[in-house]
Order: C-alpha cells, then structure tokens, then sequence
C-alpha cells in the first residue's frame, strides 16, 4: 500500500481530533451548565443566574446592533488582575454566568469600562476626576449618559446615542419619560426629549447585568469597594 493511501485517514482523523476538541469537549463541559441554587430548610431560597425577561433581551439586540461590545467588554478577569481593584466586579466571571446569554456579549476591547455588573448595587466604576455618583446607576442616569455621556462622565469618549431619542412637543403635561437635561443641552421650550423603545429596552438590559453572585467555581469574593464620600 503506498503512503497516499494513509492520507484520506489521516486527514479524517485529524478532523475529527479538531472537531472533538472544539465542539463536543466544551459541549459535554459546558453544555449541561444548570443555574445554581441555595437551598434553606427544604426550600429554593436562591436560584442564579435567572433568565432574562424579553425586553431585556430585546435590549440585548440593541446593545448589539449599536457596536457597544466593540468598546466595553463583558467579563471579569481572574481576581488577581486590575478588573477587581477598578470595581469592575467582586470576582472573576465563569462559563455559569452565561447560560442564558445567546450570544454572550464578551465583547472585543476595553476602550469603555466593563459593564458585567453595571446594574449592580454592589459595584461600581468611579474614575479619578469624576463626580461621585449613585452605586447603582438608575434609569434616568443611564439615559443622560446615553444622549449625551459627558453630561454624567466629563472625561468620556463615548459617543452620544441621540439616535435612541426623540424630540417631542410637549401636549398637555410633559412626558414622565422626558429627559432632565441641563440647560446647555434641553430642546426649546414646549419640546422635550423621550428615549424610544429601543433606549428603554436597552436600559432595562443594562440595569440586568449583575453577576456579583457568589459561585463556588468562581473563587474568593473581593470585598466590597468603599463608598466615597
């Protein structure tokens, strides 16, 4: 039998090592994730993570389709990295935290903060030179920072969303959703300025991404940042 022969099999072997190691390997580790709970007295006192509800998902599509992965990423690095000390999150992200992200949103660079607990009470990112601000970010800071991110963050570098709002003549009384802006940056008198469906569905996203959760694979906990006064 000549060597030629040896190559057809030696082909469809490597193909299936390739095809072992990159799909069904990670499959049969991952692939049977299941949320982790505690339990007290017979009773499910906790279950994480938890699926989300539509219009967070919906706002997952938007984050998507908006380029946000490009600047901010989604995962904590171990904790002996920076990712702690920046009060990114209290410890380093695993497979578990992502079972009911499709896609998980890990993105591609850091040029933005992470934003893996940005709906967090827990945490939060406070840079040198910024204001003090709320440890849990709200929904109308979340829309400032949206229309017009120096407004909250004087040294960001984030564009501006204005695409995710409208400007409205206010009929009668004024939105409940309207903005409060600064004067510097409010419409003329009689209109205001609403986020559309797209920034609300995306808030609410933003306002979900909260995975301070302890999880045995996950490690030591870091303590919890100082809030400055």
């Amino acid at each position: 039998m000549s060597r030629s022969g040896f190559l057809f099999p030696g082909l469809l072997a490597c193909f299936a090592v390739s095809i072992g190691a990159t799909v069904l390997l990670p499959h049969m580790q991952l692939g049977t994730l299941t949320p982790s709970f505690k339990e007290e007295e017979g009773q499910i006192s906790e279950v994480y993570p938890v699926a989300s509800v539509s219009t967070a998902t919906n706002g997952r599509d938007v984050y998507i389709s908006q380029g946000c992965q490009a600047c901010h990423s989604q995962v904590i690095r171990g904790t002996e990295t920076a990712d702690v000390d920046r009060g990114w999150g209290a410890r380093r992200t695993v497979a578990r935290d992502y079972i009911f992200d499709a896609p998980p949103v890990l993105g591609a660079a850091r040029i933005g903060p992470d934003l893996t607990n940005v709906g967090s009470s827990k945490w939060r990112n406070e840079p040198e030179g910024d204001p003090v601000r709320p440890e849990k970010r709200d929904a109308a800071w979340q829309y400032l920072h949206l229309y017009h991110p120096k407004a909250v963050i004087h040294s960001s570098n984030m564009p501006a969303y204005t695409d995710l709002f409208a400007k409205h003549k206010i009929s009668g009384s004024p939105s409940p959703d309207a903005l409060k802006l600064p004067a510097n940056l409010a419409p003329e008198p009689g209109y205001e300025i609403v986020p559309t469906a797209d920034a609300k569905a995306l808030v609410v996203y933003l306002s979900s991404l909260d995975r301070s959760h302890p999880l045995k694979e996950a490690g030591v906990v870091a303590a919890a940042a100082p809030t400055k006064k």
